[in-house]
């Protein structure tokens, strides 16, 4: 059974198809069917029910795959702790974060380490918090520069890097711009545009409600907290967005119940060892805190 295989396993199992598998690859689908056969075959086990162009785990896939996730992670941390004893640094560093964050708090960060570090290639995936963390948690990912959850998770090592303030904002025309005072109630009574539901910052926004036992009135939902930016400029509702996204477009509601503080920050696998790049980029990172 070789590592070549599992990865190829892998790239299928999470892009369900093969030819989805064979472009993240950069192989051609024959290839990834000769590498899925060989597996079959060693294992003597049917791994995936092809349906259609789609394909899902069968029995025995199910229970290869975390064994998969684990080996391969075993391989990385075997070559990375060897590539460690000579002191270098370089080689590639994956890193998942943001659009947001690589957008408005990381360019300082990579401008540095990539000037400090010149021989170290950033392969960085620029994707939802939550996509980053998950990468981390199953070794697709070294590091993730991310949207803390707001409860800790003992399965990953985090550190806050920034304090990020959240407020609630609105545009000048609105009609709650012109309140004196805006209750979380009131708010209740116009559209909101927040992130998605599976985003750490829009479980924030809930239980703030929550607690206040009140329904929030959603009428869209993004990722993109860019685009969220945008729509509220223009009146389509109002939002909960970090603080160094108010400008002349929006302007912040006088809600006096405060929101919980939004952090950002890192995360790692603690059964993971960090390559030098890795233990490296943190220092610069934490530098910029």
């Amino acid at each position: 059974m070789d590592t070549n295989s599992l990865q190829a396993f892998l790239a299928v199992t999470e892009a369900g198809s093969f030819s989805a598998a064979a472009e993240r690859l950069f192989l051609t689908q024959p290839a990834i069917s000769k590498r899925m056969a060989q597996l079959e075959e060693q294992l003597g086990a049917r791994l995936f029910d092809r349906i259609g162009r789609q394909v899902q785990l069968t029995e025995a896939g199910r229970a290869l795959l975390p064994r998969a996730r684990a080996i391969l992670r075993d391989m990385d941390d075997t070559v990375r702790a060897i590539s460690n004893l000579s002191g270098e640094v370089g080689g590639t560093l994956r890193i998942g974060t943001s659009h947001h964050i690589g957008l408005h708090r990381l360019p300082p960060v990579l401008r540095q380490f990539s000037r400090r570090y010149p021989q170290v290639q950033l392969d960085i995936d620029f994707i939802d918090s939550e996509e980053a963390w998950d990468g981390v948690l199953h070794g697709n990912l070294e590091l993730g520069v991310v949207t803390l959850p707001p409860e800790p998770d003992i399965r990953v090592t985090t550190e806050v890097i920034w304090n990020d303030p959240l407020v609630f904002m609105a545009a000048p025309e609105h009609p709650l711009a012109s309140e004196p005072v805006v209750t979380l109630e009131m708010l209740t009574h116009y559209s909101a545009i927040l992130p998605s539901p599976v985003t750490f910052t829009r479980r924030i926004v809930e239980g703030l409600f929550d607690h206040h036992r009140l329904a929030l009135n959603i009428s869209m939902s993004t990722n993109y907290l860019e685009t969220i930016h945008m729509m509220v400029s223009i009146g389509l509702g109002w939002s909960v967005l970090p603080a160094t996204m108010l400008d002349g477009a929006v302007l912040a509601l006088p809600v006096p119940t405060r929101l919980p503080e939004r952090q950002l920050g890192y995360v790692a696998h603690p059964a993971r060892s960090l390559s030098n790049a890795g233990r490296h980029f943190l220092e610069v990172l934490k530098a910029h805190a």
